[in-house]
């Protein structure tokens, strides 16, 4: 395969992973409930904690998206390691699902009474079903690639 696409959407998950990573950062300076406290303290709220240990599968996930595509890259699409990858990404999206779903009911359940949390929710709905979608997808693909690697397993002997 060519490799000018691999390295574009190398380039892709890495612009993602970059974006996510510095929106982690700068979004506890900008959100509401942080805005009295110092910058140790922000860091140290346990929702801004949650949401950074919830983006550990995110995170996981394209790390897997990448040495998929270096398996892609390399003709190496129909192997055993490719399918390990898509199931990684399967069990990551189902966690981060989860753990959306989670974030979505604390704020739902707890929110404060002037506090209007619909965004926050209508937000975490959709998020939650994009990982069920990536999920899906994921799944999909391993079982397709399980089956193609068997098949060139069973030609080779």
């Amino acid at each position: 395969m060519k490799q000018g696409p691999i390295i574009f959407l190398k380039a892709v998950i890495l612009f993602i992973g970059i974006v996510v990573l510095a929106s982690l950062v700068r979004f506890p300076l900008t959100e509401g409930r942080a805005a009295n406290l110092d910058l140790f303290s922000i860091y140290w709220d346990p929702f801004i904690a949650y949401i950074y240990a919830a983006s550990i599968p995110f995170f996981i996930a394209l790390y897997q998206v990448f040495k998929l595509l270096g398996y892609i890259g390399q003709n190496k699409a129909f192997s055993l390691n490719s399918v390990k990858n898509l199931k990684n990404i399967k069990y990551c999206a189902i966690t981060q699902s989860v753990l959306i779903v989670m974030a979505t009911l604390y704020i739902r359940i707890f929110h404060v009474e002037g506090d209007d949390p619909a965004g926050f929710i209508a937000i975490g709905i959709l998020t939650a079903f994009v990982s069920v979608v990536i999920a899906t997808a994921a799944a999909v693909f391993e079982k397709l690639l399980q089956n193609a690697a068997e098949i060139i397993l069973e030609y080779k002997k």
